[in-house]
């Protein structure tokens, strides 16, 4: 098992890899090309770029988080085939730069989603947080704006401006579609490019939704038991996986996230760990990835994970923002670092409990 840090490149992230480096229990890094608009094809020569930067630092680039997928795939519009040209170029330069890890998600129109990206706690820490009824009332056009001056000028990964041009043509379409329609499109675009990953055995992770519900009327698929099972049965290849992330999963009322790892062990290609309560209906805040700071038990959370034999890679996700760090909302350095050292401890004491 492999614990990377989540590392957003020079020009956006307040973490260097100096500091990161000085974690001796971090194997690795994750990253991508953030100045590249989804639906771009990537090259060798920029790849081999950030990997150089990476490894001049001690440490090495052990998978991509993530390769986006154009919005015209996801609703199947007639120029996804182009698109999809180009992922499969993505993943032929990976491959031959040696990458076999690549995560993405398949969320229409928006990406993740929060009301507050730094709601005060009372220990005076503050963490992400979700209201449904304010974002409703927000509406879906003033989202990325809302959003973005809660982010301080920080990077919003995953939320690609391109896409929220077309914010009312893409809601007045998926709102015509369904569940259905995300199913029918996500087979297609893994039957064309599960090939090139067998060919590099590049491992794909489809990250869950977040939250994993529909939001203003716009189908989610990435949500459930039921439908991870349905989308793994998409595709046969063990290529085709899936990223467990405790929080997007564990929040919805129907998941068991520990009977999920039981069920789907053999499909599970990198984890996110990190912890939540729920506030109401529709209503979570994030927490301390501590057991004791959230509902979700890591501990066994771990535990199963190392007894079905699990040996890929994971990272913390979404710390909290402590001790006056400035940085991006959910990827300071502080805490990211203790959830990352609590996941080691954590392995270590099951393992050595444990042996196999």
């Amino acid at each position: 098992m492999k614990i990377l840090f989540r590392w957003f490149g020079k020009e956006y992230d307040t973490v260097s890899l100096d500091k990161i480096r000085q974690l001796p229990h971090i194997n690795g890094i994750i990253s991508t090309l953030y100045t590249k608009p989804a639906g771009e094809a990537w090259n060798r020569h920029e790849i081999r770029l950030l990997k150089a930067v990476i490894e001049k630092s001690g440490l090495s680039l052990q998978g991509i988080e993530s390769v986006n997928v154009h919005e015209s795939i996801k609703a199947g519009f007639p120029e996804r085939d182009r698109y999809i040209e180009n992922y499969i170029k993505t993943l032929t330069a990976l491959g031959e730069e040696g990458i076999h890890l690549v995560v993405y998600n398949f969320m229409p129109v928006f990406d993740w989603i929060r009301s507050s990206l730094a709601k005060p706690r009372l220990d005076g820490a503050t963490v992400l947080a979700y209201d449904e009824e304010q974002i409703i009332n927000l509406g879906p056009e003033k989202l990325f704006g809302w959003l973005q001056g809660q982010a301080k000028g920080f990077l919003l990964p995953g939320w690609e401006p391109e896409r929220m041009s077309r914010v009312k043509e893409l809601i007045e379409y998926y709102r015509s579609s369904s569940e259905e329609t995300l199913f029918n499109n996500l087979e297609y675009f893994l039957k064309a490019i599960i090939p090139t990953c067998e060919t590099f055995g590049i491992k794909l992770a489809l990250h869950p939704d977040d939250p994993p519900w529909s939001v203003f009327g716009i189908p989610r698929i990435v949500t459930k038991l039921d439908n991870l099972r349905r989308i793994l049965s998409l595709n046969p290849s063990p290529f085709h996986g899936l990223t467990i992330c405790t929080g997007s999963l564990g929040i919805h009322p129907e998941n068991d996230v520990i009977h999920i790892i039981q069920e789907l062990h053999d499909r599970i290609h990198f984890v996110h760990l990190r912890n939540l309560k729920t506030l109401g209906s529709g209503k979570f805040e994030e927490t301390a990835h501590l057991s004791c700071d959230g509902e979700l038990d890591i501990y066994n959370i771990l535990k199963t994970l190392y007894d079905y034999g699990y040996d890929g890679c994971m990272r913390p996700d979404h710390g909290r923002a402590i001790w006056g760090e400035l940085a991006m909302p959910g990827y300071g350095l502080y805490d990211q670092a203790l959830g990352s050292a609590y996941m080691y401890g954590l392995w270590e004491a099951i393992s050595k409990s444990n042996p196999k």
